[in-house]
């Protein structure tokens, strides 16, 4: 059962697909939690990218809790069809915008700047294979230019993954949850 935790919508539930599929691993209340508590002095009013989106949690948790606006990052037609069905079961529809693309292929696509970015690469494909989207992901960011001077990226990984020091990027804030990492970055300066 997936809740948004705070906000105006807390508690609601979202729909998501059954356990058995692994094709999308929603971040775990615990982890969501401690990352918005970090990220809440930011989030009023903010334009917040959630890549990788899934059914969409993350990005509708920072809607719930203040963001101006969320686009949502994601490639599966069923996962946009989540994100879309959650948005207007909890009267955000407006307040969002769903792109649908490959992360690393289609960054072009993201032409605003950010106040905050996330983002949740799957881990594995569905041979099980290590997919490393993490840091790809992060060059693109600093690549393609879309974070704001004084912006946010909240990049999470599994901890075997690896991720080197990214140009451009300074990581301020490291957080392990069991076998997954989280990464706070700022604009290096």
């Amino acid at each position: 059962m997936l809740k948004i935790i705070g906000g105006t919508a807390r508690g609601r539930q979202l729909k998501t697909l059954p356990k058995d599929d692994a094709s999308i691993r929603p971040m775990l209340g615990m982890m969501k939690k401690s990352v918005f508590d970090i990220i809440t002095p930011k989030l009023s009013g903010s334009l917040f990218l959630d890549l990788y989106a899934g059914v969409g949690s993350v990005g509708i948790e920072a809607l719930s809790r203040g963001a101006g606006r969320v686009v949502f990052a994601e490639i599966s037609d069923k996962s946009i069809s989540l994100v879309k069905y959650n948005l207007n079961m909890l009267g955000f529809e407006d307040k969002a915008d769903i792109v649908k693309c490959d992360v690393i292929k289609g960054f072009r696509k993201f032409q605003n700047k950010y106040d905050i970015i996330f983002l949740g690469p799957p881990y594995k494909d569905g041979d099980k294979n290590a997919l490393a989207l993490t840091y790809p992901t992060l060059k693109n960011i600093v690549l393609y230019s879309v974070l704001k001077d004084d912006g946010i990226v909240i990049s999470q990984r599994h901890m075997k993954e690896p991720v080197g020091p990214v140009a451009g990027l300074s990581n301020f804030r490291t957080e392990k949850y069991g076998d997954t990492v989280i990464h706070f970055y700022r604009i290096e300066r």
